[in-house]
């Protein structure tokens, strides 16, 4: 009987049972995942796994500190335990998750959850408070909140972002905005935005707006003196300002440095002092006085005399030409020697510059042929022709006084006519007689030089004509006298 070999399965068994073995010794590795950031109020998940975990797996959510949270059991497989958790100021922290299967533990990796705490109430506080300073000062604004945390801040001049310059002049850092040396251009409303920026949600808080002022130094003061005849005497009127500076500020006015008049001028820079006034009396003399908080200046001196008009009156006459030499305009010019505020008029043959019906119109003749400037001191003909030509005449009297005496000048006789001929005409025809002149000069001695006794020259030319050859011979031994003599007739034979 044949016997039958079965094969030997027991190293078979004894492998299956070491790979059983070896399957259950495997650890497991939890995972932890959530955010890392939330806000103050809100909800989140955190979410804990233990892949490829014999079931059961029970998971427990530790703090930093091993505190147990909560407990979440997988029963199904490959399923996350999910934590809830209402974010509160005590849940900031680190966080672990720990998986228990059979008879393993193990545990996950560390999350740190940070509670951002949205802002509020945010508002621009100021140094120096109100923010108020002179040009060149520093002014620091802040930007504060009552709550808040992890903020970022955006500042607004006049409604538009503020950007950062690297100067340290003007910069925002933190939440403070710096202008180092301010001027001006920095005056304006400021405000402020306060934010936070959670998982691509951002909450934010504005402030209202503040307004910076920036005020200017006020410049050296300026001081003039008009005078006026309101009624039967004259009314002298001073005016005080400035250029520049911020209002409010104190004008004061000095007579030989007592103070006669005060103006607190709040919305300009200028005032005006009404003061009595006597034609030809040196009244003493005045100044103006600027105060402000910080600054105290003085104006140059003015003495108050008022001159009458009189002296002599004369009229100066410049004629003024383009760049190609055409006479284009005439500019009259009226001096009077004595008179502190004199009133001009111009005449032409005897008629008064502008008519009397447009003195006080606005209407100038169509088209204007003159322009009065300079208190009517100047006279320009903008048009020069025949008609523009005839005797010019100036008068001056007192401005303050309607029914002075006219003091008037010589005529002037302003010719505009044909004779006003262009410069380069001029010289190209004076050019071409010199060159003419100069021709006929040199003509002149050429035609001399070769005219010299035309009456010798020809008797020695016929006598060296006729001359026998001996006594040509005899000639040349006669002297130096006879061979220069045939030499010259030779000469001017040729030369004929």
């Amino acid at each position: 009987m044949k016997r039958v070999q079965t094969p030997n399965l027991l190293p078979i068994l004894a492998l299956a049972s070491f790979f059983i073995r070896l399957g259950g010794s495997i650890s497991i590795r939890p995972v932890l995942t959530g955010p890392v950031m939330a806000y103050l109020g809100s909800r989140v998940a955190l979410r804990c796994i233990a892949p490829n975990s014999s079931l059961p797996v029970t998971y427990e959510l530790m703090g930093g500190d091993g505190v147990l949270m909560a407990t979440v059991a997988d029963l199904k497989g490959e399923q996350p335990a999910s934590f809830y958790l209402k974010v509160t100021v005590a849940l900031e922290g680190s966080y672990r998750c720990r998986a228990t299967t059979g008879g393993s533990k193990a545990v996950s990796n560390s999350i740190k959850l940070t509670v951002v705490t949205p802002a509020s109430n945010t508002r621009v506080t100021s140094q120096p408070y109100p923010p108020v300073a002179y040009e060149g000062s520093c002014i620091e604004l802040t930007c504060s909140t009552t709550k808040g945390s992890h903020l970022s801040y955006t500042w607004f001049l006049n409604k538009k972002e503020v950007t950062s310059s690297p100067s340290p002049l003007f910069h925002h850092t933190g939440n403070k905005l710096v202008m180092g040396k301010v001027t001006p251009e920095h005056a304006g409303y400021y405000s402020c935005m306060a934010w936070s920026n959670v998982q691509d949600t951002r909450r934010f808080s504005s402030s209202f707006e503040v307004k910076v002022t920036v005020k200017v130094y006020v410049s050296k003061p300026r001081i003039s003196f008009s005078i006026s005849n309101p009624g039967a005497s004259p009314s002298g009127n001073v005016t005080c300002w400035s250029t520049r500076g911020s209002p409010p500020v104190n004008i004061s006015l000095l007579l030989d440095d007592k103070e006669v008049g005060s103006v607190t001028a709040t919305e300009s820079l200028a005032a005006w002092f009404s003061i009595a006034v006597v034609p030809g009396l040196d009244m003493g003399t005045v100044r103006c006085r600027v105060n402000t908080e910080v600054q105290k200046l003085m104006s140059e001196p003015l003495t108050l005399e008022v001159v009458p008009v009189g002296g002599d009156v004369k009229v100066e006459v410049e004629y003024l030409y383009r760049a190609d030499s055409k006479l284009t305009a005439a500019r009259l010019s009226c001096g009077v020697s004595r008179g502190t505020f004199p009133e001009y008029a111009w005449l032409l043959n005897d008629s008064v510059l502008p008519p009397e019906t447009q003195r006080d119109s606005h209407i100038q003749p169509d088209p204007p042929h003159y322009a009065l400037t300079d208190h009517r001191r100047i006279l320009v003909l903008t048009k020069v022709g025949p008609e523009e030509s005839g005797y010019y005449r100036c008068r001056a009297r007192d401005s303050y006084n309607d029914s002075g005496h006219w003091v008037e000048s010589e005529a002037v006789q302003v010719q505009v006519t044909e004779v006003f001929m262009n410069t380069i005409e001029i010289l190209t025809i004076a050019f071409c007689c010199f060159h003419f002149v100069t021709l006929a000069v040199a003509l002149g001695c050429i035609y001399k030089m070769f005219d010299q006794n035309p009456d010798h020259d020809q008797v020695a030319i016929i006598g060296f004509d006729t001359l026998p050859l001996s006594a040509s011979t005899s000639s040349e031994q006669d002297g130096p006298l006879s061979r220069d003599l045939v030499v010259q007739n030779q000469t001017v034979e040729t030369t004929i």
